[in-house]
């Protein structure tokens, strides 16, 4: 039946256009913003869990800011250990050459106290923000003790987040300390035993640095005209005793920065995976969707002629009464 009232074979031509312009629509927001998941009602399960993982992207990327704060800190406090050691082991150096015979070790000690002074100068100025994990004292900001440096940023299975941290203990690496001479490596007696004239061997205790505050157990380590070499060969002993602990404290910060310079490296990765993985989920395939483009241009213009030859019907029945 043919109808000027109701065109049917418009209404389906417009209905199939229509839609057609829905997809062109659809599309071309797809190109444009280059997802194809680019809110909740393209795909609630991706758009979710697309926003959880970049949320978590985003605190990665605050963990990785802290653990270079961290790092900082770290390499701060073992570049200064190792100069001391350095100068540790010039004392050392010294003191062993104050055992010849005929040497002047009034001369030796004004060597030995600027040496002193410069432990002094690198324990105080070995500070990063704030943070001196080798002086105590009134200058520092921060008491010897446990650090937590962030390390992670964890997602449990559940959906609970957690921050896990590293840690290190200042107090073992602390060489001087103003407060409490007891708590500093080279404000503290190292008890030795040492010869005592008789081939016998006496005990006998010594600290390198003279604490402002309480003054370390012992016999500061200084030379006199009447320094004998049985005290010579105790002050090399215990230099040598603070030797070994700075080395080991200086081994343990190194490995501590080691960990903190993996865990950068791993959340780095782990930053990039994610990403990727968000990627796979919510991202245009952007070949895909211009040859979708590309046909439904084409399905559009098919879809206007059609429109227009159902809409030259009327035409035709017009002609009828002519």
């Amino acid at each position: 039946m043919t109808s000027i009232i109701t065109n049917n074979s418009a209404i389906a031509a417009l209905d199939t256009l229509r839609g057609i312009n829905n997809s062109m629509q659809k599309t071309q927001a797809t190109i444009s913003s280059g997802l194809k998941v680019n809110s909740a009602a393209d795909n609630a399960a991706y758009w979710s869990i697309a926003t959880t993982m970049r949320s978590d992207n985003k605190a990665l990327g605050a963990v990785q800011d802290a653990i270079g704060m961290a790092a900082a800190k770290t390499d701060t406090a073992y570049t200064g250990l190792n100069s001391a050691i350095d100068v540790v082991s010039a004392i050392k150096t010294k003191l062993v050459a104050a055992r010849e015979p005929g040497v002047d070790k009034d001369k030796i000690n004004k060597e030995l106290t600027e040496l002193k002074n410069q432990l002094g100068s690198i324990s105080q100025s070995s500070s990063f923000n704030g943070e001196n994990w080798l002086y105590s004292g009134s200058a520092a900001t921060q008491a010897a003790g446990t650090k937590q440096m962030v390390g992670s940023f964890v997602r449990a299975s559940d959906g609970t987040v957690s921050i896990k941290t590293i840690s290190y203990d200042t107090s073992k690496s602390v060489l001087i300390d103003d407060k409490t001479g007891a708590n500093g490596l080279l404000t503290q007696g190292t008890q030795i035993m040492q010869p005592n004239g008789t081939g016998a061997q006496v005990s006998a205790t010594y600290y390198l640095v003279k604490s402002a505050g309480t003054a370390g157990t012992g016999s500061e380590i200084l030379l006199t005209s009447a320094t004998t070499n049985d005290n010579l060969d105790g002050m090399v002993s215990a230099v040598d005793s603070m030797l070994k602990t700075m080395t080991d404290s200086a081994a343990t910060l190194g490995a501590t920065n080691s960990r903190l310079t993996l865990q950068n490296d791993f959340i780095k990765d782990l930053s990039d995976t994610i990403t990727k993985g968000v990627g796979r989920l919510v991202d245009a395939d952007m070949n895909e969707e211009s040859t979708r483009l590309k046909a439904l241009q084409t399905q559009q213009q098919l879809g206007i002629q059609a429109l227009s030859i159902a809409n030259s019907n009327a035409d035709n029945i017009l002609s009828l009464f002519r």
